[in-house]
């Protein structure tokens, strides 16, 4: 297996005030930024596997596997064992929303092996984390667990013999319904040890699309099928690490570029751009609008409240006065004094300072003609 990077889904590419480090961060040893972007030697394979599940849009994956396809195959066998011995080639490939929606999408208590993992790891750490995370979210709405094993597990020829089958079926199977994986990433540019990779006219296309992962769209689905909870809990935000909530404060100047490139669409607007709307569900937390955002208006909210899983709803942040310039006639935020747009203002502003130095200027020059005489 070798990891890729789908370029025109990463935050990093979409633009160059992107702080996301999340695959280097699991990763530390087999990827690293450079030019702003994540890069990894050509022969990188299942030793990243822990960036796969990172990746909050899914722009990383590894050719002969899919999260998506697994999460499928996996519920329809009857194995509830989740090793690297048997059916996926790391467990951090797993991000924590499948193991949520595996734990809520299958009947019998799912196991995960972690024997095959030194506990003084960084890997064992992470998907131990992770792990944690998803029992944590669970335990706010949900009897379900996900259950750890540390003992080497044996496991019987028909065990065995199902688990190839179902692999087999991994590199082949067509799911009706479902979005299958995209091994969209094109042959990047060899750079001797590296792949660098590099914004084309096609990728740059492909940024300005909106894309839900596919993990988030099994977290749909799987949602449904969890019974509604009496009560809804207020979950630390810290403690969430794949969605958030959102608040805007007064230094917002509607500049825009927020729901402009939010690479999911949980950040719209409307046809004015009169206001600023926010889906929770949509939100995979990349933190891009944060690192966009030039007077850090948009603030995390405290808590994740886990009633966005039941009944999601898409919440106005910021509303703003919009008008018509009076010198230009375009639509502009308004917030007091004349009616003219920034653009209008600044214009006037250069104008007078144009006209107020050339009388100074003519001033000089009558001066100098003055004393000549």
């Amino acid at each position: 297996m070798k990891l890729h990077l789908n370029l025109s889904t990463c935050v990093r590419a979409t633009s160059k005030f992107s702080e996301c480090t999340k695959c280097v961060d699991a990763c530390p040893e087999s990827v690293q930024i450079l030019d702003n972007l994540p890069s990894f030697a050509n022969n990188t394979g299942v030793e990243a596997a822990a960036c796969v599940g990172a990746c909050p849009t899914e722009s990383f994956s590894l050719s002969e596997f899919s999260t998506t396809e697994f999460f499928f195959t996996f519920l329809e066998s009857k194995i509830r064992l989740i090793s690297p011995k048997l059916n996926v080639p790391c467990l951090s490939v797993l991000s924590v929303e499948h193991f949520i929606s595996l734990a809520l999408a299958s009947e019998e208590t799912i196991t995960l092996d972690m024997s095959a993992y030194d506990v003084e790891s960084i890997l064992y750490a992470q998907i131990d984390t992770r792990i944690d995370e998803a029992n944590f979210v669970l335990s706010s709405f949900s009897d379900k667990q996900l259950e750890t094993n540390m003992d080497k597990i044996e496991n019987s020829d028909k065990d065995l013999e199902e688990v190839l089958s179902r692999r087999s079926f991994l590199g082949s199977a067509s799911l009706k319904g479902v979005v299958k994986h995209k091994l969209t990433f094109d042959e990047a540019v060899e750079a001797e040890e590296l792949n660098a990779f590099k914004l084309d006219k096609a990728t740059i296309a492909k940024i300005r699309e909106k894309n839900i992962p596919d993990k988030r769209k099994i977290l749909f689905t799987t949602l449904k099928r969890a019974g509604v909870p009496s009560t809804f809990e207020v979950l630390p935000e810290e403690e969430v690490t794949f969605t958030s909530q959102k608040f805007v404060d007064d230094t917002c100047t509607n500049c825009q570029i927020c729901y402009r490139i939010c690479p999911t669409g949980a950040l719209t607007s409307n046809g004015k751009f009169s206001l600023i709307n926010f889906d929770a569900m949509l939100c995979v937390k990349c933190r891009l609008c944060h690192d966009v955002c030039e007077p850090d208006a948009i603030q995390l909210q405290a808590g994740f409240e886990i009633k966005e899983f039941f009944e999601p709803t898409q919440r106005t942040l910021a509303t703003f006065d919009i008008k018509r310039c009076n010198e230009c006639g375009n639509n502009f935020t308004y917030t007091g004094g004349e009616q003219t747009c920034p653009r209008c203002k600044i214009e006037e502003e250069e104008a007078m300072f144009l006209h107020s130095n050339a009388l100074d200027m003519k001033a000089l020059l009558e001066d100098k003609k003055e004393g000549d005489k």
